[in-house]
């Protein structure tokens, strides 16, 4: 069975639900308010998911950003999905990173997400 299919029951660990999807608080948080949105209907990757559930996932970033901005007060933030395991994806149900980000948080954030490519971040 997948943990994030498991994870749809469990209403006592989300964040955020609407018809499509839901969200819990991330089990490994890069940053604190570090949260995930999960389709309910178990797909990989974001290039399955369906114009309700893009949808979905839109409403619930702007609600969690909200949520996240009055308790955590972060300077900026990432939004990131990794789509397949050579993207480093390791649980196979579409997930969609919304990671707070804190100034000083890194040295040189400058290129963001460019980073997962050691080497490439500085262009």
């Amino acid at each position: 069975m997948c943990l994030f299919c498991d994870f749809a029951s469990r209403k006592d660990l989300h964040l955020f639900e609407n018809d499509w999807v839901f969200a819990i608080a991330d089990h490994f948080p890069v940053s604190p308010g570090h949260a995930l949105i999960i389709p309910k209907r178990h797909i990989e990757t974001i290039f399955e998911a369906t114009a309700e559930e893009y949808a979905a996932i839109g409403e619930a970033l702007r609600a969690l950003k909200i949520s996240i901005d009055s308790r955590h007060h972060p300077d900026a933030y990432n939004v990131g999905v990794n789509n397949g395991a050579f993207a480093g994806q390791t649980v196979m149900h579409l997930h969609v990173h919304l990671i707070p980000r804190y100034q000083g948080d890194s040295p040189r954030p400058r290129g963001g997400v460019r980073g997962i490519i050691p080497g490439q971040q500085e262009y």
